[in-house]
């Protein structure tokens, strides 16, 4: 029974949103027009449910490129209404229309000579008779057995103010790098934004050995700078091979004698690089490709200006 109820729920509520797409209408593209226009802010209000459901719609736009904030109606009566601007437009919520507190606010955004944009379940209601776009988010049935507790309108009221987000995203050609730079501090952001030499380690925190240097100073350098390899250069300091610790194992298994040996003799050839200017996704990318741990920065000469490990990315928050 209880499982049975549930499902009935997620079925009900399914299809009010299904049927939302037959009131996208010309009252739709008025508002997304009206909000394009808009040299001011989106002031999104509602009260109750509605109002919780106009914060998370106020996020979303925010978030997407149309700068937006919540108005608590009795806040407003009380003295936020000062934070509206006449350049601003009013996105209103509201299931019955009638909402008192709303009413009030109206004649005072009419006053300053905002638009109001209302998603109502009511189009009939005094709240469309005031405002300038009326967008219908009205529903059959809620998910109540009762027909009382907002479930059903809400959920639709939430997917009509997401179907605006995203068209207003359309319209204004808001990119994924757009949304990183508004989201900094998120994995998307830090995977569009954060280049290679924002996390590499560079001066004299790269493993360097000469090709000629013997493998005491090889091991040496790899275990002081803490890499696990540790790149190699010619005389003129270009980049011409790395040596790993995994390539110390397997040298040990080879012979004993690996003091006798050069890092020329025992590196590895033309080791894997990246430019960096390059994003850290993509060096991250490389490394799994590769199934390696470390990525070597040369610059125009071939000089090792930077090395990049595994671990830099997952501090970051890149992986």
């Amino acid at each position: 029974m209880i499982i049975e109820k549930a499902k009935e729920v997620i079925r009900k509520e399914a299809e009010a949103i299904l049927n939302l797409e037959k009131k996208i209408n010309s009252e739709f593209q008025k508002a997304v027009e009206l909000i394009l226009k808009c040299r001011g802010r989106v002031i999104v209000t509602g009260i109750g449910k509605s109002g919780i459901i106009g914060k998370k719609i106020a996020a979303t736009l925010t978030s997407t490129g149309t700068a937006a904030f919540f108005l608590h109606p009795v806040e407003g009566l009380h003295g936020d209404l000062g934070l509206v601007r006449r350049d601003d437009v009013v996105i209103a919520i509201t299931k019955s229309g009638e909402t008192e507190e709303l009413q009030q606010l109206f004649p005072l955004f009419k006053r300053l000579g905002v638009p109001i944009i209302s998603l109502t379940g009511s189009p009939g209601s005094h709240t469309a008779e005031k405002s300038d776009v009326v967008i219908d988010v009205s529903v059959d049935e809620e998910a109540c057995p009762n027909n009382l507790v907002p479930t059903s309108s809400t959920t639709a009221a939430l997917v009509m103010g997401d179907a605006l987000a995203i068209a207003l995203l359309e319209e204004r050609h808001f990119s994924a790098e757009d949304f990183a730079l508004l989201h900094p501090g998120g994995y998307l952001g830090k995977r569009l934004l954060l280049k290679v030499k924002d996390v590499m380690h560079i001066g004299n925190s790269i493993p360097m050995v000469f090709e000629n240097a013997g493998m005491k100073d090889v091991i040496l350098e790899m275990t002081s700078k803490r890499f696990g390899a540790t790149t190699v250069v010619n005389d003129k300091k270009e980049l011409v091979g790395i040596f790993t610790d995994g390539d110390l194992r397997r040298l040990v298994e080879r012979t004993e004698e690996i003091f006798k040996l050069k890092a020329r003799e025992v590196m590895i050839r033309n080791p894997k690089t990246i430019e960096e200017e390059a994003l850290a996704a993509k060096a991250l990318n490389r490394m799994e490709f590769f199934n390696i741990t470390c990525l070597i920065v040369p610059n125009g000469n071939k000089e090792p200006v930077g090395i990049l490990h595994l671990h830099d990315l997952l501090k970051a928050g890149v992986v």
